[in-house]
């Protein structure tokens, strides 16, 4: 089976993506993108195939898996039993080597790091005493931020990358390749992305993929691990958060602007995300600004 093409979307002013997931059980197909991964197993348990290698999970297990490395985690029976209360939870991190600097490997002080991403390519299992202190970061990184969050992953992978606790996942490279869907994909995030404004539907995007809106809704999912009206909100609402904190446009010109025509719904569907409403919003980060 060829593997499918997966998609996390980074937020506004992110250069790389970090999840905490949690589940009742893993969804994610067989599958590939051409970030670097690092993932670790907070809860649950199951085998995993990274490659042309099987092998146990549990809380714990620790791996940076390199570009278009086929891959799945899958969960043990009983975690798709009916009503079972288990839950599968993973602190995942997908980055670039742009995501650290175009310029940051050229630098003789990380060549060390240079080295790491190259072994990379079979991916690699962290574990002893290294492994413990990787899980700790990631556990910060969660909530780290900004400038906070980029020297935290600096400092993980210089952790990795200074250790012997490692040792290759893979015995031959394998490289997940399918173009139609990376294709496919590709050109739905752009048309998304040049329209996300407009008041787009589910079944224009379904038409642009040239798929029936459920298997679009199916294929969308798995890929991106968000809903087509989520990944649309959360565009929509962080070009709101922007334009907020640099322009003095109304925030009722704002909502019209970033693609709702309702601002009941628009002020609703902030404060869910953020917290708080657009008014307190750009209140807190005026006086941010001014402290």
């Amino acid at each position: 089976m060829k593997p499918a093409l997966e998609h996390l979307p980074k937020a506004n002013k992110e250069s790389f993506v970090v999840r905490d997931f949690e589940y009742a059980y893993y969804p994610t197909p067989w599958h590939y993108h051409p970030e670097y991964e690092l993932v670790t197993i907070v809860e649950s348990t199951g085998k995993r195939i990274i490659g042309d290698h099987i092998s146990d999970f549990k809380p714990g297990n620790l791996a940076l898996i390199g570009p278009n490395i086929p891959h799945i985690y899958k969960n043990d029976v009983e975690y798709y039993e009916n009503n079972s209360a288990l839950k599968a939870r993973s602190i995942v991190i997908h980055f670039t080597e742009s995501s650290l600097g175009n310029d940051l490997l050229s630098l003789p002080e990380a060549a060390t790091l240079k080295l790491l991403l190259q072994k990379a390519v079979s991916g690699l299992d962290i574990f002893g005493e290294t492994g413990k202190s990787v899980n700790e970061k990631l556990r910060e990184i969660v909530t780290d931020t900004g400038l906070k969050r980029l020297i935290t992953l600096l400092d993980i992978l210089r952790i990795i990358a200074d250790s012997e606790e490692v040792s290759p996942i893979t015995k031959a490279p394998m490289i997940g390749h399918n173009e139609k869907e990376s294709t496919r994909l590709c050109k739905v995030l752009d048309w998304i992305t040049a329209n996300f404004e407009n008041d787009i539907k589910l079944a224009e995007a379904a038409a642009i993929a040239e798929m029936h809106e459920n298997a679009f809704s199916r294929f969308f999912s798995l890929r991106t691990r968000k809903s087509f009206s989520l990944f649309l909100q959360e565009l929509r609402l962080q070009k709101a958060s922007r334009l907020l904190v640099e322009s003095s446009s109304s925030i009722t010109s704002i909502c019209y602007d970033c693609g709702y025509n309702n601002i009941s719904n628009f002020n609703r569907q902030f404060i869910n995300y953020y917290k708080m409403n657009p008014r307190n919003y750009r209140k807190a980060f005026l006086e941010e600004k001014q402290a």
